[in-house]
């Protein structure tokens, strides 16, 4: 039987070195595939050796090294092509490699390849979390509720396109790095949106998910650490998660903001968010870049956890902070809102009044049916409310959410 402490030193070197081994992997072959098996093939042999010889003094060197003669024997055995064979003999070459570009870390090479605008969307979040976060394609299909052959089509395709673009080795220049990153983090912030209110399923949130975003966040902020919005989505993502426990009730119900046990929240992670959002402060303060969309984000999020209660929140900042994300961004999703957190400041018949404004572009999308049902409830139109949240109940995915607005819906008098 293996030894509970090996189990989890295993589970905790493939967390922290997956990336790496298939990162280094993909540079030196340039084969997505070679590397990604290879790199299983490792760690299923660190399975079966560890426990019995134990944890090596440098796992992630293990791994790499175990790794490569895993890539290279695949290659010779499989006779490919001239090519690619000599590239498999790139390991025995000691020379320091080309400048690939201002990418200068694998890890971070990839989660450009993985994200790269010519992929989907879809492809983008499937490759991320198989590549760079080293989940199965059996946990990603389950994630995401698709047939776990349909995913393995989807990520063979994304490889493939990968390899007819030779992106591999397209990695970004200086002029459109800040336009890669922003796509990336689109990827990372649609994985954790999924985990902390999950659209579909019989879980009100999936702790996987966002998890894997956090970690995500972080490799990210370690290899960008001089870029705001990284912080600001890292930043985000804590500051959220940190409420996750007062989230959803014993019941199965999710809580509101307003509702929630706030001394369930987790310090930790809330010191860690505030140290980020408070270190971007002191650089747009000192003369640098304006915050953007995440940091923005971010901002409101440390108004909302630094109230005492709910009471004590300070609203006309949130506004304010809206009023920026709003030049930034005037979708109507900022719009609306800001127009909840304008229902705060100036009362629900002026927050109505804008979030009245917005109801030919957000008719199907289930928070403006909220925000309309709540103000109307407010203002003692019960009626209209209750029509309100019909519309969001019949709108929203997450049993969660669905049972709240089902029981304040019910509560309803007249």
């Amino acid at each position: 039987m293996t030894d509970p402490a090996v189990e989890q030193a295993i589970t905790r070197v493939h967390h922290e070195e997956w990336a790496r081994v298939v990162a280094g992997l993909a540079r030196r072959f340039g084969d997505l595939d070679v590397a990604e098996e290879a790199a299983a093939e490792a760690f299923a042999v660190a399975v079966e050796r560890w426990p019995r010889d134990g944890i090596p003094p440098n796992p992630g060197g293990w791994l790499t090294t175990t790794a490569t003669r895993r890539a290279i024997d695949r290659l010779r055995r499989e006779s490919l092509r001239d090519a690619k064979y000599q590239a498999a003999l790139m390991v025995h070459d000691d020379t320091p490699a080309e400048p690939t570009g201002p990418v200068q870390d694998d890890r971070l090479r990839l989660v450009f390849t993985c994200c790269h605008p010519a992929l989907s969307m879809e492809a983008r979040v499937a490759l991320t979390l198989r590549l760079l976060g080293g989940l199965t394609v059996a946990e990603i299909a389950r994630a995401f509720f698709v047939h776990e052959t349909a995913m393995a089509r989807r990520i063979t395709r994304a490889k493939g396109k990968i390899a007819a673009a030779h992106i591999p080795y397209r990695v970004p220049s200086a002029e459109d790095l800040r336009q890669r990153v922003t796509g990336v983090l689109a990827v990372v912030y649609l994985v954790f949106n999924e985990g902390y209110l999950a659209g579909e399923g019989d879980d009100a949130v999936r702790v996987d998910l966002s998890d894997e975003a956090i970690r995500l966040g972080r490799l990210l902020h370690d290899l960008l650490p001089d870029d705001g919005e990284v912080a600001g989505l890292l930043a985000l993502m804590l500051l959220t998660d940190a409420r996750r426990a007062a989230r959803v009730s014993s019941t199965g119900e999710l809580v509101t903001l307003d509702e929630q046990d706030r001394g369930a929240w987790d310090r930790d992670l809330l010191a860690e968010g505030r140290a980020l959002v408070e270190e971007r402060l002191r650089v747009v303060a000192a003369g640098g870049e304006r915050p953007g969309r995440y940091q923005l984000l971010a901002a409101i999020n440390l108004v909302h956890t630094d109230a005492p209660t709910a009471r004590d929140t300070d609203w006309s900042r949130i506004v304010a902070l809206y009023d920026a994300m709003a030049r930034l961004d005037p979708s109507p999703v900022v719009r609306l809102n800001r127009a909840v957190a304008v229902a705060e400041l100036d009362g629900p018949l002026v927050g109505l009044a804008e979030v009245d404004r917005l109801g030919d572009a957000l008719e199907g999308y289930h928070a403006f049916h909220v925000a309309r049902a709540e103000l109307l409830r407010r203002l003692g139109r019960s009626g209209e409310s209750r029509t309100a949240y019909d519309r969001a109940i019949e709108l929203t995915g997450n049993p969660g959410e669905r049972a709240h607005l089902t029981r304040r819906r019910d509560q309803l008098v007249g």
